[in-house]
């Protein structure tokens, strides 16, 4: 392999022995050539090798995804082909276009291995890994990490794999502790990436929305639910939204980013696949009586984001058959019990509020209400926000050409590839050159600190809604920040908050396509743009149907091929097949071999989802730097279970082994108003009624509606109807008020031209099965 930066000064040579059979092979020349010699160095190997064929051009790449084995040969994953999908302080992000896989023997040893079947099989499982969907990379910014964490923090190399957002982490192992360094491979990042240009008041800038899925417990929508032993969740996505004013020559940039994260129920919970049933039971499989791993998910939130953290629970309150409110009592009992041993400046702030059921309410504005939550949370976590200059010294990244034996030309070299553009960007403290009046607008750094996590069930849909106005209240601050707007205020009825709402819609459906097998529910966004009710319900009821079709018939499959993809599952010889385990169990037995050194060696199997652990392989805390608060003052014991560095924790399977613990629905009022006036100095918040309120942050939000905004049926529920959430946030410049307006293409139905009867009927009776569960045929 022959690697070259930008310029085509430097030349390096990477070899990889192909006579090896099952062994990985590699050595770097440490010989940095110019052109010219590298040409004669190709020249002299073609003549040496004509016997066999010479050397023959197989692909001109843009990095090397990685080395995988399965029970016969390695083979190398490289790119073949990219895409630009943006740039961030000048440094461009890229999506794959075409990948390539090449078995690392040459035809003649992997002639003389024995034929497999299961090698085959393996291949194609790997290969339903879409490498060209939702994957992204960069050469120079560490895409992996928050932009706050990158202008905060200089390390790079081996350090960046470790990241819990890099899914090739595994792949490249082999190469990346062989040859000690990253210089031939790229980091994957898994999740979703957007650039757009926007304006506002006749003035551009850049707004990017980045999501960032984790590879641990990673995996399908039934098969990977609630937490692991190690505190790891499912469906962990951690979002930036970066905002970049448009600078003039010689002046710094502003750049604003602020990050939310989203991630399943942090308790042992599952739910069963059901190919007759749409909606699984809910179980608690286990009684985590002391909630360690709902603890240790939260002591890595604590060490990545600082504090706050702040909960947004947006499931049911309360149901016929009782599904989500078994998760909400049990959730708001274990973040109660943290709180307890946490000082008072460190406690989850913990907001209950069920979105579905104020969703069905016309007297609801369920925008307007998630806003001011969300203008509260973010006056607790701020934004990140600083200046950078562009610096004359572009960082250079290698064009990888691989060759081997047979008709070499020396055209081959001349071939000319496109490389990225890439900028360094350092902190800028400085006024505009030339201009001694504008020091005022040199300003401070501001550093987040803390961070907003929403979840509902699937942490899909409902959470896509939550997020999306969370995203419009920080792009008010932003903006306001930047010195676009004189008020951090955006009204819904703008058309800024419109294109907003279709970046986060299509995020929205990225995310349920990876997790949950279809485009996310968007009823609330189709309502938003007047969207045709009927079809709209038609479109509902399609995308239910295809998730439950993908769950039920096609999540075992693509379970497995992540499992393969990210290390969970090694095949090997004598040992069962990944499809000959039942239930997502993990089979990892036998020595590792030479390239894959200092790992845990399980050879157990194991169910996901009463173990649900999966081991670790490298560290990693991922903080938000400029956050130094500890979740709680005995942090060195999250050091025990959290930091991604722990080797994975024994599991005892006999006392997890299948325990259905299904906790009573709690039938007393669960919370009561209470005043602490000097907690975090903030206005009053609801406390449990058995807390003394001192011990937790509580906050159930469905009590804090107006009660202009009250659902039928909760008036007796009410403890305090009159207050409004508009008094916690306490006088946020936070104006949701829409103006009444009408959509252009939505034309008024007349009462003959609607549906008939029984298609109505039809379209209720399906919406009472998906809420409430069934069988599918009756």
């Amino acid at each position: 392999m022959i690697g070259r930066d930008k310029s085509r000064t430097h030349w390096r040579v990477l070899k990889i022995d192909r006579l090896e059979p099952t062994e990985l092979t590699i050595f770097e020349d440490s010989t940095t050539y110019s052109e010219h010699d590298c040409h004669d160095l190709l020249r002299r190997l073609h003549e040496g090798n004509k016997a066999v064929g010479g050397l023959k051009l197989i692909a001109i790449c843009y990095g090397i995804i990685g080395f995988v084995r399965f029970l016969g040969p390695y083979y190398m994953l490289v790119i073949t082909k990219r895409r630009k999908l943006g740039t961030i302080c000048g440094h461009t992000i890229y999506g794959i276009s075409k990948s390539k896989m090449i078995p690392v023997p040459n035809s003649t040893v992997r002639s003389n291995l024995p034929y497999s079947k299961d090698e085959n099989r393996y291949k194609k499982l790997l290969s339903t890994v879409d490498l060209t969907k939702d994957f992204y990379y960069s050469y120079s910014y560490n895409v992996m990490h928050s932009l706050q964490r990158n202008l905060n923090d200089c390390k790079a190399g081996q350090f960046l794999y470790e990241s819990m957002f890099v899914w090739n982490e595994y792949l490249t192992r082999g190469i990346r502790n062989n040859l000690n360094n990253t210089l031939w491979t790229v980091a994957l990042v898994y999740g979703f990436f957007k650039q757009v240009e926007l304006s506002i008041s006749d003035r551009i800038f850049k707004l990017i929305l980045i999501a960032r899925r984790s590879r641990h417990y990673a995996g399908t929508r039934y098969l990977k639910r609630g937490v692991n032993e190690k505190g790891r969740v499912a469906n962990d996505v951690e979002t930036e939204q970066i905002v970049i004013a448009n600078a003039t020559e010689d002046c710094p940039t502003q750049i604003s980013s602020v990050v939310q994260i989203r991630g399943s129920i942090p308790l042992f919970w599952s739910q069963e696949t059901s190919r007759i049933n749409i909606k699984p039971d809910i179980i608690l499989y286990k009684k985590d009586v002391n909630y360690e791993a709902t603890r240790l998910h939260f002591e890595n939130l604590a060490k990545r984001y600082g504090n706050p953290i702040i909960i947004l629970n947006l499931i049911k309150t309360r149901e016929t058959k009782p599904r989500e409110t078994i998760l909400r009592a049990e959730f708001a009992d274990a973040v109660r019990h943290i709180n307890t041993s946490l000082p008072r400046e460190n406690r989850l702030m913990f907001f209950q509020w069920d979105l579905h059921r104020h969703s069905k309410s016309k007297a609801t504005n369920v925008l307007r209400q998630l806003a001011n939550m969300s203008a509260y949370a973010l006056s607790l976590t701020g934004i990140f926000y600083c200046q950078v200059a562009p610096n004359s010294r572009p960082l250079e990244s290698p064009d990888i050409e691989i060759n081997k034996t047979d008709n070499f030309s020396s055209e081959n070299l001349s071939i000319r590839n496109e490389g990225a553009d890439n900028v360094e960007i350092e902190l800028c403290n400085t006024r505009c050159p030339g201009d001694s009046n504008r020091s005022h607008n040199v300003k401070p750094l501001l550093n987040q600190k803390g961070v907003l996590r929403t979840n509902c069930i699937d942490c899909l849909d409902r959470t896509n809604v939550a997020q999306y106005v969370y995203g419009l209240v920080c792009l008010g601050t932003q903006l306001f920040t930047l010195g676009f707007t004189e008020s951090p205020k955006i009204n819904l009825g703008e058309p800024l908050a419109d294109e907003l709402m279709t970046i986060y819609e299509i995020m929205g459906d990225t995310l349920a396509f990876q997790y949950g097998g279809s485009a996310a529910h968007n009823k609330i966004f189709s309502e938003r743009r007047g969207q045709w009710k009927p079809a709209a319900q038609s479109q509902e009821l399609i995308r239910t149907l295809q998730r439950y079709c993908n769950n039920a018939y096609f999540d075992r499959d693509k379970q497995d091929a992540i499992n393969v993809f990210l290390g969970h599952f090694q095949p090997q010889q004598g040992k069962p097949a990944l499809w000959e385990l039942g239930s997502d169990q993990h089979y990892n037995v036998g020595k590792r071999d030479s390239n894959f050194p200092n790992e845990n060696v399980r050879v157990s199997m194991k169910r996901s989802l009463s173990a649900g652990s999966i081991p670790s392989d490298t560290p990693e805390a991922d903080p938000i730097l400029g956050c130094n608060q500890p979740l709680s003052e005995i942090v060195a014991a999250a050091n025990d279970g959290i930091s991604e560095s722990t080797p994975l924790i024994p599991t005892n399977e006999d006392s997890i082994a299948a325990c259905r613990y299904i906790p009573s629905v709690i039938q007393k009022q669960f919370f009561k108003f209470m005043h602490d006036g000097q907690l975090l100095g903030r206005d009053p918040i609801s406390c449990d009624e058995d807390d003394e309120c001192n011990f937790s942050n509580f906050m159930d939000a469905d009590w804090l509606s107006s009660s202009g905004n009250s659902c039928e049926g909760d008036i007796n529920e009410r403890s305090l109807g009159s207050l409004s959430i508009e008094n916690v946030v306490n006088g946020l410049n936070i104006d949701m008020n829409e103006p009444a307006r009408k959509s252009s293409g939505m034309s008024t139905v007349k009462e003959n031209e609607q549906a008939k009867p029984d298609l109505d009927e039809l379209l209720e009776k399906f919406g009472s099965w998906v809420s409430d569960g069934g069988s599918l045929f009756h």
